[in-house]
């Protein structure tokens, strides 16, 4: 089945106040729980969440006792405001901070952060070059990369099996959305291409769930004397 693009920002408000309003606390636990497996007794950090959409995980990452420092991103003014609501509610003020900004030109400096992850951006994004390039920037060397994603099902029939698993007790705003991400998602084979094009070979792909994939790996200390992060000889 070929990608199927959808809308980068969901930035209709009934479609923001629907994805906020939605039960995710499972995978979302989900993907925190992966996240601090890798970091361990990691204590302080200068996070990026990338797409946090309502705020639900970084809240959760601070819930595990940690004191990072995490700059929430995301494209969509009607997401920031659950976001900063949410946040604010959580007394998390000092820790995550809500930013306007695009994934693929964020405003942040060079190699700004230790840890940079993301649940659900990529299906949105289709120009994915300047994308995986920012990641790359706004990396420190030897910094944690953990982005989690759909992988697109290989028929139409197969999303929409996915969707009445997973999201059947879900409004039909949201089963429909759902389905036009699965459609949108990318194939683990297409995210290597992506990385690869992007001299990011040093992450791995993994499908972690029937329909979904972890991109993840810590960049190198060093780059190559070609300034890339990867060479035959690193």
């Amino acid at each position: 089945m070929e990608r199927q693009p959808e809308p980068e920002a969901m930035d209709i408000a009934e479609e923001a106040e629907a994805y906020a309003q939605a039960d995710f606390a499972e995978v979302n636990a989900a993907f925190v729980n992966r996240l601090m497996y890798f970091m361990g007794k990691r204590q302080s950090a200068l996070s990026l969440d990338l797409g946090t959409g309502p705020g639900d995980i970084p809240i959760r990452i601070m819930r595990h006792g940690v004191r990072w420092h995490i700059a929430a991103a995301d494209i969509s003014p009607p997401m920031l405001r659950h976001a900063r609501g949410a946040i604010t509610a959580a007394g998390l003020g000092w820790a995550i901070h809500a930013v306007c900004a695009d994934g693929k030109a964020e405003p942040f400096p060079s190699g700004a952060f230790d840890i940079v992850f993301s649940n659900s951006i990529l299906h949105h994004i289709s120009e994915t070059e300047p994308f995986w390039a920012e990641v790359k920037r706004v990396a420190k060397r030897g910094a944690f990369v953990l982005l989690r994603d759909l992988a697109r099902p290989p028929t139409p029939e197969a999303a929409t099996d996915v969707v009445r698993t997973y999201s059947g007790e879900e409004s039909l705003l949201l089963r429909q959305e759902y389905y036009r991400s699965l459609l949108a998602a990318y194939t683990p084979e297409e995210v290597r291409a992506q990385l690869a094009r992007a001299g990011l070979g040093v992450l791995m792909v993994e499908m972690v769930s029937d329909r979904h994939l972890d991109v993840f790996g810590w960049m190198p200390q060093t780059t190559c004397g070609a300034g890339s992060l990867r060479c035959e000889s690193c």
